[in-house]
This record gives C-alpha cells, structure tokens and sequence, in this order.
C-alpha cells in the first residue's frame, strides 16, 4: 500500500496553477450533521436520519510579502493577496482544489474542488522566528472529489 507523500497535498486558489504561497500544512474538514427523529416509540434510543454536510480547509505557512525566486517580485497568490482580493477589497469566493493533480489520468491522485469564503485569517510573527500565517475557508455549496 503506497503512503502519500504530505508535500503532494496541496491547495490552489482560482484554478490549478495558483498554489496559494508558502503553505506548510493543509487541512480538509468533511462533517456531517445528522437530524435526530427519536421519538416515544423510539425504545429509549436516539434514532437519526442524513443531514446537512459542511466542509473547510485550514492552511498555515510561512508569511512572505515577494517571492524570492523571481528577482525579488510581488506575490500574487500570498496570505496578504488572499485577504486583499477575498475579505477587505471585496467578499468573493475562493475556488480550491485540495489534494495532488499532477498525476495526470491513470494515476489515482484524489483531488477535492469547492467554493468558499475565507472566514478567519490570522499573521503571527515571534522574536526571531518566521512570520506566520494562518487562514481558514469555510465551503459553501458542493465539495467534488476527482479521481485521475
């Protein structure tokens, strides 16, 4: 049985090619909240039915203002872009995809796609240590999975 690698997990923002950047740690929520029916003839046991079902995705990584890479160059896909474009200049949605698609078909990768708000966002910054970011999206409508 093959174990997967935690670095092939990855977010992107606004398609496949927008890594959002820095992320060190991803996490993919998937709840479900049954809906309780248990009535008098239920025998003293709780009885549920299906509910609603709600995701989330949290990241965290290390907080940069340019990319180092590019002859110093502005990023466009950071945590401060995330917080411009999607909370203070406006309240839009973030299209994601969580999981690995380089694969390519045949390879079995599992990828997640969804819509949401980013509903947290929190810059942390020690004496001495890397800067920080953390950021949470909250789903809204339907989480897709994709097996290539």
């Amino acid at each position: 049985m093959p174990i997967l690698n935690g670095t092939e997990i990855k977010v992107y923002s606004s398609g496949t090619t927008n890594l959002v950047a820095f992320a060190q740690n991803c996490t993919l929520n998937v709840n479900h909240s049954p809906r309780e029916i248990t009535n008098k003839e239920s025998g003293g046991y709780k009885e549920i039915l299906e509910g609603l079902r709600d995701f989330s995705i949290d990241i965290d990584g290390a907080y940069a203002w340019t990319d180092a890479q590019s002859t110093p160059a502005a990023l466009t896909n950071g945590a401060d872009d995330l917080i411009q474009t999607n909370i203070l200049a406006n309240r839009l949605k973030v299209d994601f995809i969580f999981g690995d698609t380089a694969g390519g078909t045949g390879s079995h990768d599992v990828s997640y796609a969804g819509k949401g708000y980013i509903t947290s966002v929190s810059l942390t910054g020690g004496t001495e240590d890397t800067a920080t970011y953390s950021l949470t999206i909250e789903g809204t409508g339907v989480l897709t999975q994709t097996v290539q």
